[in-house]
């Protein structure tokens, strides 16, 4: 049963959890949009297996429900739909700025105040002041860039009581 103080984490976009040290971290509910077994071009597979399958525009949580939340959505429009790239990470599809600002929202809803958001995105295709812009209003507090392997960047939200 859980307690009302018990920590809870929301992992909204979370695909086959490939950031996760624990993939099953038991404080953690893992959403996604899809739930599949994928065969990768090398021939391994992968499981996108949610204990929610949700949109992240849409999640099926009361307000002010989650400590934190991990935001990790797909990054492209340009991947071709059957490229595995957009099989294993997911496609932005149709308005990509709407879709972040409309998932920013409800992902702000369903964090308790005082709660963090952890944003993770790729520039390859967008950029981060494109991304800021979409987002609006919303500010990192800090974010962290990591360009030796590409071009992603980390950003780190809180929701204020105000």
């Amino acid at each position: 049963m859980a307690m009302e103080n018990e920590i809870k984490i929301l992992d909204a976009c979370c695909g086959s959890r490939m950031f996760w040290f624990n993939k099953h971290e038991p404080h953690t509910t893992y959403m996604d949009i899809r739930e599949e077994t994928l065969t990768l071009c090398d021939g391994r597979t992968t499981e996108v297996k949610p204990d929610v399958v949700a949109d992240c525009r849409h999640c099926p949580f009361p307000d002010d429900t989650f400590n934190l939340v991990v935001f990790d959505p797909p990054h492209r429009s340009d991947l071709g739909d059957n490229s595995w790239m957009a099989h294993k990470y997911g496609k932005l599809q149709g308005d990509w700025r709407s879709f972040l600002k409309e998932s920013f929202d409800e992902l702000m809803r369903v964090l308790k105040p005082g709660g963090t958001l952890i944003f993770k995105w790729n520039e390859k295709q967008y950029g981060l002041s494109e991304i800021r812009e979409a987002i609006n209003p919303y500010t990192p507090l800090f974010g962290h860039l990591t360009r030796r392997c590409g071009t992603t960047i980390w950003m780190t939200f809180m929701k204020f009581n105000n």
